[in-house]
């Protein structure tokens, strides 16, 4: 029974890898370019591409349990549903789908709209599966931490309604806890929902004063100009990418990542420890 990992090569999917490895399963990673893969021993590794038809049958054939994690890419709702649709023919019946927290809420969000069509997918077909709906990854700040340190200002424009911002290790433990739970039920178990967040809910100025505390002097929050942000992401990414990502902020500006009642005490219990909070991360990049 081989757990397959989709995006096992980016900073979440190979932490899954991980996780998996730690609780003795048999995994399978899917990679573009197996030179680029470097996984503890034991990881099987096949190449393939989520466009790629044959090369997914090929990886598919064995599977038990799917972690299906697409990349913010255009074509990222082609890529989830082919895959879906070729896990099913495949026969696999033990899925983890990595979504995206409020995908049914920032509806105007290129890469939040394409995940909640993927999760209606999920749905409508009656594929078993868990969806993992994380908040922003805490990790997205490692970015900006040439601007915070060198210029004194936390420049990503999130507003003041509150992100509760997630540790990606927590992010994979859980699909790790998740995949295994899956794949050693006796029968496919039902659809379930997971919320990934973190045990704060942030506003800028919150972000800010956390950086003024662990750098020892003050930092500033920038505020909140969504279309200077996106000039400053056209420097080194796609124009579609860089609105996506404007899209984005304007919706934690008006609407927030708010966690729902009992988020933070389902995933304590899951995980057995408390969340990673931001100012850990923050004290972790300071020192780096």
């Amino acid at each position: 029974m081989t757990i397959l990992v989709t995006g096992a090569t980016g900073t979440v999917g190979r932490q899954v890898v991980e996780q998996l490895v730690k609780r003795g399963a048999d995994v399978r990673a899917l990679v573009r370019d197996p030179s680029k893969a470097s996984f503890p021993a034991g990881v099987g590794i096949v190449q393939g591409d989520l466009l790629d038809v044959d090369s997914l049958r090929s990886a598919f054939s064995g599977v038990s349990t799917l972690f299906l994690l697409n990349a913010v890419v255009a074509d990222e709702y082609t890529q989830a549903l082919i895959a879906l649709n070729l896990a099913r023919q495949a026969g696999i019946q033990r899925i983890v789908y990595l979504s995206v927290i409020h995908s049914d809420l920032y509806v105007n969000v290129p890469h939040f709209a394409g995940k909640h069509g993927v999760e209606r997918m999920i749905e409508q077909m009656g594929l078993n599966a868990t969806i993992l709906r994380p908040a922003y990854f805490m990790g997205n700040d490692l970015t900006i931490k040439d601007v915070v340190t060198g210029y004194g200002v936390y420049p990503m424009p999130i507003g003041s309604k509150g992100l509760a911002m997630v540790d990606t290790r927590d992010i994979a433990e859980v699909a790790a806890i998740e995949l295994v739970r899956r794949e050693q039920s006796a029968v496919p178990l039902p659809l379930d929902r997971i919320n990934l967040v973190g045990p704060d809910t942030l506003t800028g100025a919150d972000v800010a004063a956390i950086w003024t505390d662990v750098l020892g002097r003050h930092i500033a929050y920038a505020g909140d100009d969504t279309a200077a942000f996106e000039q400053s992401l056209r420097q080194f990414m796609p124009s579609w990418m860089a609105f996506d990502m404007r899209l984005m902020s304007e919706r934690f500006i008006t609407d927030g990542m708010v966690p729902e009642a009992g988020d933070v005490e389902r995933l304590t219990k899951l995980l057995g420890r408390p969340l990673r909070a931001y100012r850990e991360f923050a004290t972790e990049v300071a020192s780096s």
